[in-house]
């Protein structure tokens, strides 16, 4: 395994914010999927020592994180909130970014133009960071991220505030990274994960709720997802959750996740999002 969890627990004074979360994370891309203060941010945090951990509960290729100096030099994160030094070019502030990593420094050049050329920002080299757009910002923070080729990539919530295209575009990237590395990307937004993931881990109250493939987690809802017009509403029998009103030919429905048989309702195929809130629900 490349890295793993063992009983990982953090508390801030006395509130327990991860509980005894056990994983072991091989090469691949893996989703992160749970609503806003799950604690997704900490867990991504105390994989890369931001916060202190007990002993021998985060291990890479078998040796505790703490102990392992070489351990951050197989790092890259993008932190939800990716801070920049404004007023430098986007040149300066990826070679600064190199010579920080360890760069050897005939290489910084040469690496900092090859990770901008992959998100598409080379014609923006000689900008300043303060000029660009929301969606450049991200990319720029991929770009940093991805420096010196780390074997191990987290993204906290890479996509909050994209529109769909740049979203998209942060996929293609994801795409292109794939390989003999571990990819970590949390978010709260099941859109993100699906069509990238090999392994999604719903996280909820610091604990891992379930874990599995999208086509795993999309058959939990198997058998729970229904629709019906709006105004068959009364015929449910509890209990029930409504996942969505839609319209359809002129015509109000509602989307219904729930464990007992809807004798009024059609039954639908589910998807990863109906999987998803079957979990966080206990439906």
């Amino acid at each position: 395994m490349v890295l793993e969890l063992k009983q990982l627990e953090k508390s801030f004074g006395k509130k327990k914010v991860l509980q005894s979360v056990d994983f072991a994370f091989e090469h691949g891309v893996y989703g992160l999927l749970g609503p806003n203060g799950a604690g997704k941010t900490t867990l991504i945090r105390c994989i890369t020592q931001l916060y202190p951990t007990k002993r021998d509960s985060v291990c890479f290729r078998g040796n505790d994180i703490q102990t392992d100096k070489y351990y951050r030099e197989h790092i890259g994160y993008l932190p939800q909130k990716f801070g920049l030094f404004k007023e430098l070019t986007v040149s300066e502030m990826m070679q600064m970014m190199a010579e920080l990593k360890g760069v050897p420094k005939e290489k910084i050049k040469t690496e900092a133009e090859r990770c901008v050329t992959l998100v598409n920002l080379q014609d923006r080299l000689n900008s300043k960071v303060k000029t660009l757009s929301g969606g450049m910002i991200r990319r720029l923070g991929i770009a940093q991220a991805i420096l010196n080729d780390p074997e191990l990539l987290f993204f906290d919530e890479p996509t909050a505030g994209l529109d769909p295209e740049e979203r998209l575009r942060f996929k293609n990237i994801v795409s292109q990274l794939k390989g003999e590395r571990t990819i970590l990307i949390s978010t709260h937004i099941v859109e993100d994960v699906e069509t990238l993931c090999g392994c999604i881990l719903v996280i909820n109250d610091g604990r891992i709720l379930a874990q599995g493939t999208c086509n795993e987690i999309q058959n939990l809802a198997a058998g729970k997802v229904y629709e019906l017009r709006e105004e068959q509403k009364s015929l449910l029998s509890e209990p029930y959750h409504v996942q969505r009103l839609f319209e359809r030919d002129g015509q109000k429905f509602l989307q219904i996740l729930s464990s007992a048989f809807q004798e009024h309702a059609i039954p639908i195929k589910p998807t990863v999002e109906d999987g998803y809130i079957c979990i966080l629900k206990k439906i």
